[in-house]
């Protein structure tokens, strides 16, 4: 067993959590990379002391220059606002300091561009945060659509909806301004990302992207609400999307529905535990959907819990990124899904971005 020294930039939500992804993902996987919690940094060493305390980190710091140049870091995660990424990803990658950066990869298009170059450069092992796709049922869909054991996919829907926003009389903050923070810097990447996963790449695509409350207590909201989006993925699937803030009643919908020549597959993250198959075979007077509880047979469960049905969590989903990303750099070999794959999602959104300015269809590969 090797241990690695780990630096987190940013202790808030995110950061918390892979402190604690880190602090058990020896345990429950058994890596041959012992993570160290050498580092922590946030915007005041105030605060800074505070996580050091709480997470169990060695050190602290209110500089993340610092953090990355540290001898005692060898390797960096992100967790910190997505106009940070880039100068941060650069400067580790400047040393060959393995990165994993929180999603959405930068806060641009041109920013995860220069960050996959970065990685490029360096050759050094980098990941981006798209956790939910990570969850046992959805790692097991993704099994099943590969194998051909729904035939060939002619159709997907997916949808991140949350309702944290949906109240008109919510106060503005810092979620309410900037592009990068909107709906569509938020929450489409993960469903993004989770189609280009499940189907394939996206070829092109028509988007209507809106603010429903272009004003709340305490200032004018500069970004998106919510948004809609039809495409057609490179296997000849049709597709549709939507991503809301405001969505009413929706706390975690991370959910899509998988249509093919042989049967379909379901699933919702509020449910995360279950997977829907059905499959077209046997007398029509049986057929249905049946529900498929995680288990030890699914992938990454087991480690958490031996009995079927009892289910992981959202934290859980954090550690399996976790276990990957210290595989990836104990073996060398770059591990799903990298900067370029984040860099990809960020192309689907700035062609959904450019669709609903234009009110057309746009081609992704002119981005």
């Amino acid at each position: 067993m090797k241990d690695i020294g780990i630096g987190i930039i940013g202790g808030g939500y995110m950061g918390k959590a892979h402190a604690v992804a880190m602090a058990s993902v020896a345990a429950v996987f058994n890596t041959a990379l012992r993570p160290r919690l050498e580092m922590i940094c946030a915007t005041s060493m105030e605060s800074a002391e505070r996580y050091r305390r709480a997470y169990g980190f060695a050190r602290c710091t209110d500089s993340w220059l610092d953090l990355v140049r540290d001898p005692g870091v060898e390797a960096v995660i992100i967790a910190s606002p997505q106009d940070t990424h880039r100068a941060v990803a650069e400067a580790a990658f400047a040393l060959g300091k393995p990165v994993f950066c929180e999603k959405p990869l930068g806060a641009s298009l041109d920013d995860s561009r220069a960050m996959v170059a970065a990685a490029t450069a360096s050759g050094a092992i980098n990941m981006v945060g798209f956790n939910y796709i990570r969850t046992p049922a959805s790692h097991f869909a993704r099994q099943l659509v590969a194998d051909g054991e729904i035939g060939d996919v002619t159709w997907f829907r997916g949808e991140h909806t949350e309702d944290f926003l949906a109240d008109p009389r919510t106060p503005a903050t810092w979620r309410t301004t900037g592009m990068s923070n909107g709906t569509m810097g938020d929450l489409a990447p993960h469903m993004i990302n989770g189609a280009l996963a499940l189907i394939g790449p996206i070829t092109r695509l028509i988007a209507e992207v809106e603010t429903v409350h272009a004003e709340r207590p305490g200032g004018s909201v500069t970004n998106d609400d919510h948004a809609q989006m039809m495409c057609r993925f490179e296997n000849g699937a049709m597709g549709q999307m939507y991503f809301s803030r405001i969505s009413s009643g929706r706390k975690m919908g991370y959910a899509y529905e998988i249509s093919g020549t042989k049967g379909a597959i379901r699933f919702d993250q509020e449910d995360q535990n279950a997977l829907w198959l059905y499959r077209m075979e046997g007398p029509d007077s049986t057929r249905g959907f049946t529900k498929i509880l995680t288990g030890p047979a699914h992938p990454d469960y087991e480690p958490f819990c031996q009995g079927p049905g009892h289910g992981t969590g959202y934290q859980d989903q954090i550690i399996i990124e976790a276990k990957d990303f210290l595989t990836g750099i104990d073996t060398g070999k770059p591990v799903w899904p990298t900067f370029r794959d984040g860099m990809e999602v960020n192309r689907i959104v700035a062609t959904a971005l450019a669709s609903s300015e234009s009110k057309t269809w746009q081609d992704v590969a002119a981005f």
